[in-house]
């Protein structure tokens, strides 16, 4: 591999970011963003948002006085526990620093990624259903259609040393070259086989003697190795993703999202985010224009 090559490897994991809500998932998380960050010689910041409360000022108790007392007490509550799972998850590991900042969740977190050259995203997700994901969704799927950079999303303890197997689904065409770029890169950091997915549907059918020339241009104009190129037939793109990662033992995800926002994203949805919610490997995505 060039030189290049490998400094684009190393930069793609290097500073890795936490957000940490101290919950299970959030754990998962921190313990598989630790291990990523061994492997390439990165470090791993942790960020806890605290919600500033909506508190109506009374006699009784001044809302500012409230406040004060609430947000001190929240930030010195955080910084035990990320003392704590420093000392358990990360005594001997990368370099871990914390912050505490005040804000709404999404915004605040997309912020903080911009202002602190943060490489890559990791956040536990219990995924959201029903009402809830049409209307709200999970604050992971906000991350993920928000994000500059590339999110992995984790419903479960998963530890990175057991990726060896990515599935990417593409659309082959020519402009996903930033992506194809950096799901390159994604695959040599964990020296993992990568399988070229294609998804046939019904509302975009194609037929397979014209997706397999597409799909062998496609790995040659990308250089790509240790690869597989795969088509599957499904109902939608989103069914042949999950079909096919469970038929392939996929342990990781690799995929585009369009980081749809307000009335475009209510109306035609993101595959990206909606396998997010639904399939229980690790999911990485990037946001595309």
């Amino acid at each position: 591999m060039k030189s290049d090559d490998k400094t684009a490897n190393q930069k793609v994991m290097k500073k890795i970011l936490v957000p940490c809500d101290f919950s299970d998932s959030a754990v998962q998380a921190f313990k598989f963003a630790v291990e990523v960050a061994t492997q390439n010689k990165g470090e791993v910041v942790l960020l806890n948002v605290v919600e500033i409360p909506v508190v109506h000022d009374s006699v009784m108790v001044p809302a500012l006085s409230f406040e004060e007392t609430y947000l001190k007490e929240m930030k010195d509550r955080a910084e035990r526990d990320f003392a704590k799972m420093k000392t358990k998850w990360a005594k001997e590991g990368p370099k871990v620093t914390t912050h505490v900042i005040y804000g709404a969740t999404t915004p605040t977190i997309a912020r903080f990624v911009e202002d602190n050259k943060i490489s890559l995203v990791v956040m536990g997700t219990k995924g959201a259903t029903g009402l809830k994901e049409f209307f709200v969704g999970s604050n992971t799927e906000k991350i993920v259609r928000w994000s500059p950079v590339p999110v992995i999303s984790l419903k479960k303890g998963t530890k990175a040393s057991s990726i060896k197997n990515i599935i990417f689904p593409s659309t082959l065409h020519a402009d996903e070259e930033e992506l194809t770029m950096k799901v390159k890169a994604l695959q040599e950091s964990f020296k993992a086989t990568l399988h070229i997915l294609y998804v046939n549907t019904p509302a975009n059918f194609r037929t397979d003697e014209i997706t397999r020339k597409m799909m062998s241009d496609f790995a040659k104009r990308f250089m790509l190795k240790n690869y597989t190129l795969n088509i599957y037939n499904d109902l939608s793109e989103e069914l042949g993703v999950a079909h096919f990662t469970k038929e392939a033992k996929g342990d990781l995800i690799a995929m585009a999202t369009h980081g749809r926002k307000g009335l475009s994203h209510l109306m035609s949805g993101s595959i990206a985010e909606d396998v997010v919610n639904h399939i229980e490997c690790p999911i990485w995505t990037f946001k595309t224009n």
